[in-house]
């Protein structure tokens, strides 16, 4: 599409002042007909030879996965076939809604040469994203015209939760890698359940430990040294109903939920256990039967990038049936939802059929919005009003915590931030203590 430039509008204002000049005899009416003979011709001259410029081949260089929320660099790289300097406008067509810095983009393109540039994209929703080509606005030889092309170069990305913080806790231990999620430990050396080997004895050691086997031939007291159970199986049973829609700032709980899982399951992993999934959406669900090691971490990222929480609301013995029959071995399946009063009954017997082969925890994230109206009363019967419901509402989710507790089951009650370390603390206190 070809458009006049703001200087030609300028020239075609200039020519029509001459010619009301010319009505009014102050000019010649030749002055007027030879103005507008030269600007039609340099108008047609410059829009001919934009016309006559082909288009430069485009590259697009950009990361086939990259994370939820971080910032990314996508490289554009133009090559020109054209036999004069073009100047241009560059626009990429990236997935809307995301965050650009560094667009659009003007430059020179030397004739029969290259010219790449970067640009910044934060992406803001989970999933397959499509970019769907790019728009080249062109400025002609003497600046009076311009026209945009576009160039038809798709790129395909996928969109996963933020993994950023797996790769920084990749080469610590697992105590250091919990630390910096935000799990506070107290570490037992030699209190787990499996043998892992013999070692000399150590002042502290319980009696209990020595191996007095091993003492009588070593000639010095000898004590087995125990870890945790390994082989062991954790099933993240995730709510994707409405209620995780939610947000603290600008990313849903749910996005919050999906983080958390990912650390709490590349710790297990590290633990020598096994991790699965089961999310459910009214009475539909992804499973993923619980992986182990670096191919697990893998599925497990596979299996969960494009969830999204939906409008629907979560039936959780629905949830709680599909996991009893898909999970035939006990396991450590920790719900995480946001529990509200109304669920009471519903969410009780859910438990209680996972608990009769299960151990059972129920994770509830608490809302932001909802803790500060509880807090601020307020000077008027509006904000009043908002606070007593906001309390009214934090004492139904109380007392459904309450009745879990009295039936047995463990529950857990964290705002988004804390998640991952309280997951993570959990787990590993749960493990330590054998109740796996």
């Amino acid at each position: 599409m070809m458009r006049p430039s703001p200087l030609l509008l300028w020239l075609l204002l200039g020519w029509t002042l001459v010619g009301v000049l010319a009505s009014i005899s102050m000019l010649p009416l030749t002055a007027w007909l030879a103005y507008g003979g030269v600007l039609a011709c340099l108008m047609l001259a410059d829009a001919w030879q934009l016309l006559r410029t082909p288009s430069p081949a485009l590259q697009r260089e950009v990361a086939p996965v990259v994370p939820l929320g971080v910032e990314m660099f996508v490289r554009l790289r133009l090559q020109s076939d054209a036999k004069a300097t073009r100047a241009m406008d560059v626009h990429d067509l990236h997935p809307g809604g995301w965050l650009v810095d560094g667009l659009p983009h003007r430059l020179q393109l030397a004739p029969q040469s290259e010219y790449d540039f970067e640009y910044a994209l934060t992406p803001d929703a989970r999933g397959p994203a499509v970019f769907t080509g790019c728009h080249l606005r062109f400025h002609s030889a003497w600046r009076m015209w311009s026209q945009r092309r576009t160039l038809d170069v798709v790129n395909t990305v996928r969109v996963y939760p933020n993994f950023a913080p797996l790769a920084k806790m990749a080469g610590l231990s697992v105590e250091l890698a919990s630390h910096t999620i935000g799990a506070r430990l107290q570490r037992r050396r030699g209190e787990g359940t499996e043998f892992q080997e013999l070692r000399d004895y150590r002042v502290g050691d319980s009696m209990r430990k020595i191996d007095w086997k091993a003492t009588a031939r070593m000639g010095h007291f000898i004590s087995r040294e125990y870890r945790e159970e390994r082989n062991q199986q954790i099933v993240l049973l995730l709510d994707c109903g409405r209620r995780m829609l939610a947000k603290d700032g600008a990313i849903a709980h749910f996005d919050h939920v999906l983080n958390a899982s990912l650390s709490l399951a590349y710790i297990a992993m590290r633990e020598g256990d096994a991790v699965g999934l089961l999310a459910c959406t009214g009475r539909t669900q992804r499973w993923l039967p619980p992986q182990r090691d670096s191919g697990g971490m893998d599925m497990l990222l596979g299996a969960g990038y494009d969830l999204q929480a939906t409008s629907a609301p979560t039936d959780y013995l629905a949830a709680a049936r599909a996991l009893q029959e898909r999970q035939r071995r006990r396991a450590l399946v920790i719900l995480i939802t946001n529990v509200r009063d109304e669920d009471d009954s519903e969410l009780a017997m859910a438990v209680t059929l996972l608990a009769q082969r299960h151990l059972v925890l129920v994770t509830s994230l608490r809302e932001q919005a909802v803790e500060q109206a509880a807090n601020h009363a307020g000077d008027n019967l509006e904000t009043a009003i908002r606070s007593a419901s906001a309390m009214h509402y934090l004492a139904g989710r109380e007392r459904v915590h309450d009745d879990l507790n009295r039936r047995g089951v463990m529950t857990m009650d964290v705002e988004c931030a804390q998640l991952s370390g309280a997951l993570i603390e959990r787990y590993l206190r749960l493990k330590r203590e054998s109740r796996l």
